[in-house]
């Protein structure tokens, strides 16, 4: 009966150890889809593990295939992220360490008075081992383990969230570097087409045909348009220093050539968010670091029951070198020591109120971080969708600016209407086509934001993870 309830109560503390599990209500309800999906799209189970792929060859730049992989390789974010990443595992190893036996080997010289041997100085010589063992009766060390573990994987997310944060500024200025090389392209065709207006205007003053004010208008215009150029060359400039400071260079020595910009906008399939989302790596870490937090409860409920202890020695020690290793010097000792703290002044208390507090920081993070998924997709989802109709539109503004120019060209030249008018349509082109640019910028930028939102390459991820649901896993 006394081994029974010996054996009874050591079950009930293991029980007690047990750490609560997450309460579902405490997180966001899971969407059956995606408002901006038109009923397409739906949530699986997380698939993290998967490879977040080469999503930027979809692109098919060359350009931008060197840059992304230079910021993978040099970029210092990238760099502080592997680092902490490296740092987090070396802490694994370290709390796994503690699970096992700890051996130390010593050796050692003491001279010193025996005081029932007349206080007279003596040498005593020893060399030995020493052995000692923590038993886990309650879990505290797996459980510091596990949460070391969390945390590493914590880590790991977080470093793939950073490359693939990176990836996505890499490309974003890397397009907006060509937004403005084509916006350079129209405003400088623009000038060159205002200075022949204005060559043609000044013969015309001089031939008596136009007054001066139609000069002065022109002349205006030409000034207005060549600052205009010039304040996009200074934009192109700090985009340049910008995307050398993402790939790791030195701006002094960066350069990026003019190009034109004709490469295709990849189509994101519908279906897809879907498969990928549960595998946004920022949704992971937030993840791994709340049950680290719930784990860490455990470690401090770990607290409150006794640890058991086991050592062992062995060794010889001997007043003379020369007979320290015989067998008559031999010395060895085994114990066993059983703590239980009895008064701290609420110090395990506090412990374990700072550990449950931690947790609860923690699962509203990965609350927030699941809301901000799910925002992020639907932000960019409904870009993509308002600037294909924006761009349509767009379109036809151009073309009837354009036509305008070229009726008002033709009526101006044949002196039906005044050079004012003229000036008035080729301005309204240009700001059309301008705005046309910066709308089909804004797509290769909401299709990267929807990439990135989306954690990464688009193909389908296998449903068979068994990393449990995307918002919430328990850990019992």
């Amino acid at each position: 009966m006394n081994r029974f309830f010996l054996l009874f109560a050591t079950l009930a503390l293991v029980a007690c150890t047990t750490v609560a599990p997450i309460d579902p209500a405490a997180l966001p309800e899971v969407p059956a889809g995606f408002k901006e999906g038109d009923g397409r799209w739906k949530t699986i189970a997380p698939a993290e593990a998967q490879p977040r792929g080469t999503w930027w060859k979809a692109f098919a730049d060359p350009d931008l295939d060197g840059l992304i992989e230079g910021a993978n390789d040099s970029n210092t974010s990238v760099q502080v992220a592997s680092a902490r990443l490296a740092q987090a595992r070396a802490l694994v190893r370290s709390a796994q360490a503690d699970r096992y036996p700890q051996v130390g080997a010593r050796a050692g010289v003491v001279r010193q008075t025996e005081p029932l041997q007349g206080n007279l100085p003596a040498t005593l010589i020893n060399a030995g081992a020493d052995l000692s063992y923590e038993v886990d009766l309650f879990g505290k060390l797996a459980r510091t383990a596990d949460a070391a573990q969390l945390d590493a994987q914590a880590r790991e997310a977080l470093l793939q969230s950073t490359r693939l944060l990176v990836q996505a500024n890499v490309a974003q200025t890397y397009f907006a570097i060509r937004a403005v090389d084509a916006e350079r392209s129209l405003v400088r065709a623009t000038l060159a087409a205002y200075g022949d207006t204005l060559r043609l205007t000044e013969r015309r003053f001089q031939a008596g045909d136009v007054a001066e004010l139609d000069v002065a208008r022109v002349t205006t215009e030409v000034a207005a348009t060549e600052s205009e150029a010039i304040a996009l060359d200074r934009a192109r400039a700090e985009l340049e220093h910008a995307l050398a400071v993402l790939v790791g260079a030195v701006a002094s020595r960066f350069q990026l050539a003019a190009a034109d910009w004709n490469f295709v906008l990849p189509v994101i399939p519908a279906g897809v968010p879907s498969t990928v989302l549960a595998r946004r790596p920022d949704v992971s870490a937030a993840q791994r670091s709340m049950l680290a937090a719930q784990t860490r409860v455990g470690v401090a409920q770990a607290a409150w029951f006794p640890d058991l202890l086991l050592t062992g020695s062995a060794g010889y020690a001997s007043p003379q070198l020369g007979n320290l290793f015989n067998w008559s010097t031999r010395a060895w000792g085994l114990g066993a020591l059983l703590s239980l703290p009895v008064f701290d002044g609420g110090r395990r208390e506090a412990g374990v109120l700072n550990a449950q507090a931690e947790l609860d920081a923690a699962l509203a993070v990965y609350r927030e971080q699941i809301l901000v998924a799910f925002k992020d997709v639907e932000d960019q989802l409904s870009s993509l969708r308002l600037l294909a109709d924006q761009a349509q539109v767009q379109a036809r503004a151009v073309a009837a600016a354009d036509r305008a120019t070229v009726l008002s060209d033709s009526r101006y030249r044949n002196g039906l209407v005044s050079q004012l008018e003229l000036l008035d349509a080729q301005r309204s082109e240009l700001r059309n086509r301008r705005q046309a640019l910066q709308v089909r910028s804004a797509q290769y930028q909401a299709t990267v934001g929807l990439i990135r939102a989306l954690g990464g390459a688009w193909e389908p991820a296998r449903t068979e993870s068994n990393a449990g649901s995307l918002l919430a896993e328990r850990r019992e």
